[in-house]
Parts: structure tokens; sequence; C-alpha cells
């Protein structure tokens, strides 16, 4: 079956989440040019505005954590629909209120809980709606959505802010209200999978120790994480400090990283059923741990870009094997509260990544920061080769028609 048929063959709410994926991340204006806005706008230093997006971004932590909660209490619909509101309404505040310093941080932390919450929803949802042999084909189009998405929004909004301010945060907040009415009226209220009985001999100690494995695998997996939050923070320096180059080869980065996804993640996925997840998870590690060897070793223009097409296939695989394995070896009432630590492993490194990383650079310029970038995935592939990991869930057989004799 071709990708479009498998896509048509995911429950209709699925795609409908996908379609608002898509539509949320191509408003993703404001976030990636909040900086400049607050500097140029709002006549802030450079470090007010580099304090105040740290204490806001801690809104991203704070929406991880309440996703599961809400999920389970509110349903998955009332979760995604409150995160794209509560960043409306904190952008629209940023927008239009011009008051003390402080008030700038309480806004943006409204509107990045908002973030925060979202992601974790969308994949316990996409959980719910899937079987285990539909999930990595799911979980992969949800991943390719967001990049498209993402693809397009800053660019938008450049053009947008270009103009106005004003009309980028209008456009971002309008297409959150269109993405928000997209899954309210799509999506059913519950989608909750309806508990299914531990298989016999089960025990709540076992129970126990699945979930301690699976929440370590997710823990661990801030290894292929922190690389990518490093390289958000480490490259854009390194491009026009270190190689004295245009910020347009950043530009590039994410340009080539767009292309591999949309060109790689469907090729991937079709693979990935012939291996365990350990091989996945190593072979992500191995991934990454190459493409930051490369920015190590033969640090240049062209190795920036041959380590992003390599590293980002890494990223391919380490974002659609995660929730994967959340989906298919946790209980269905505790799917959002795994989904909400996986949002939370991504939420902490956004926060930690970027000032460890700059404390290094400062005190010994941008070679060790290299070489932590390429330590951390190979911590990873020698934790994932260790750890315990659950082989991979089979379908559910369905109950066999009662022979006949033969005659």
């Amino acid at each position: 079956m071709s990708w479009l048929g498998r896509f048509q063959a995911l429950p209709r709410p699925l795609r409908m989440l996908v379609y608002a994926s898509f539509i949320n991340r191509a408003g993703m204006f404001v976030f990636p040019l909040l900086a400049v806005y607050l500097v140029q706008s709002r006549h802030l230093s450079t470090g007010e505005a580099g304090v105040l997006i740290s204490v806001g971004s801690t809104g991203l932590l704070a929406g991880s954590l309440l996703s599961g909660p809400i999920c389970a209490r509110a349903g998955r619909r009332a979760a995604l629909v409150s995160s794209l509101l509560l960043n409306a309404v904190g952008y629209l505040g940023l927008a239009l209120l011009d008051g003390p310093t402080w008030t700038y941080a309480v806004l943006l932390f409204v509107a990045l809980v908002g973030m925060g919450m979202f992601a974790p929803a969308a994949n316990t949802l996409i959980a719910d709606l899937t079987q285990p042999e539909q999930r990595p084909f799911a979980y992969t189009v949800s991943y390719l959505a967001n990049n498209l998405g993402m693809g397009v929004g800053p660019l938008l909004g450049g053009f947008a802010a270009a103009y106005s301010y004003q009309l980028m945060f209008a456009g971002n907040i309008l297409l959150g209200l269109l993405a928000a009415a997209t899954i309210w009226f799509f999506v059913p209220a519950d989608t909750r999978r309806v508990p299914t009985a531990s298989p016999a001999g089960t025990t709540r100690r076992a129970g126990l120790l699945r979930d301690i494995d699976v929440a370590v695998l997710v823990v661990v997996s801030i290894c292929f994480v922190a690389p990518l939050i490093g390289l958000e923070y480490t490259l854009p320096l390194a491009v026009t400090t270190v190689l004295h180059s245009s910020v347009a080869v950043v530009g590039a980065v994410y340009t080539i990283n767009s292309v591999v996804v949309v060109s790689a993640s469907l090729l991937i996925e079709k693979r990935m059923k012939a291996y365990s997840t350990r091989a996945l998870l190593i072979a992500a590690g191995l991934l990454w741990s190459t493409g930051m060897a490369i920015l190590v070793f033969a640090f240049s223009l062209p190795a920036v870009l041959l380590s992003t097409v390599v590293w980002t296939l890494g990223e391919i695989i380490a974002s659609v094997v995660v929730p994967t394995y959340i989906a298919d070896h946790v209980q269905e009432h505790r799917v959002g509260s795994f989904m909400a630590l996986n949002g939370f492993v991504l939420s902490s490194a956004r926060l930690v990544v970027p000032m460890g990383l700059g404390f290094v650079w400062q005190a010994g310029g941008h070679r060790p920061v290299l070489l932590l970038l390429l330590l951390t995935p190979v911590v990873g592939v020698v934790a994932f080769a260790v750890l315990r990991i659950r082989p991979a869930a089979r379908p559910v057989p369905t109950p066999a028609e009662p022979a006949t004799a033969s005659p």
C-alpha cells in the first residue's frame, strides 16, 4: 500500500489531528522571532530579553507536566484545544499590553504552557486511535507534518514581522485558533481506549517494573534531544564567529533538515518494522554521533551541511521510536503521563542545554562545546546497548472461528 493509502487508512480524527498540527506549526510566527520583538518593539536590552525568555520558557515544563493530568481527567481533545487557546491568550497579551517587564514574562509563560501541552496530548491521542502495527507510521506522519509546518512558519513569520509585529502576532493567533477549531469539530470528545485486562500472571510488581523500564528509556532519550537543542544554540554562533560566514548558512541548515525529513521519513519508517527498538535507538545514536564527529574533526561550511544530513536521519528515528515505545508498553490510563514525561525531557533540555553550553563556550571556546555534543549521543548509544528494553508489541489476534469436523 502506498503512503497515501496508509494515511487514508488511519482513523479520520487522527488525519484531522495531522492537518491541525501542520496548521499550528505553520502559524508559529512569534516564537522564533520573540527576542527580536522584545528588543526592537518593547525596547528591552538583549540581556533583559534573554532573561525574560528563559523565565517564560519554564512554561514549557509546566505545560508538559499539566498535559498528562488534563488528558486523563478532561480528555485528549480538551487538552489539545486548551493548549492552543492558552497560547493564543498569552500571545494576544504580548501583542497588546504595554506594561512592566515582569508582565511580559507572565504572558510568555502562559503562551508557552499552551505550547508545552500540545505535543504530549497529540502523542497520547495517536496512541488512543492506532493499533500497534499502525503506530510507527502515525507518529512518522505527525512528525513530518510538524516539521513541514516549522519549515513554513518562520518564513511566513519573517515576512509578517517585516510588515508589522501586530500582523505577526495576529497570524500566529488566527492559525492557532483554526487548528483548535479543526480539533474541536473533528476529534471526538473522549478517545481514551477501553482498558484491557492484564495478561495472566501479570502482577502489580511486574507492571511497576515495566513502567520503570519505559520511564528510564524516555529519560535516557535526552542524549538524542540535547544535541538538537545544542545545535540550535551553537551553530548560529559558530558559523558567524568562528567561520566568519553569513547567517544565511544557518538558514541553509534548517532547509536541509526539512528536506531530509520530508524525503527520508516515510522511507525510514517502512524499514523500521524489521528491527528491534534497541537496534533502532542504537542506530539513531550512531547517526547522531557521526554527524557530531564531522563537526568536531572537520569543522567547515561543507562539514556543517553534511553533518546536518547525517544527524537528521538519527533525529527521525528517535522521534518515532520513543512515542511508539510508550504507546506499546504503558497501560492505557498512564499513556498521557508518559507522553508528558517525554515532553518534559524536551522542555528540560531547552532550558538547561543553551545555558550550560554558553558557560562552556565562554570558558573554553567552541571546541569543548562540539566535543560535548559528540559525547552526549555516544553516551546514549552505550546506555541503550545495556538497558532493559522490552520487545515490540504484537497485534492482538482476533478469536479464531471454531473448527468444523471434516466429513
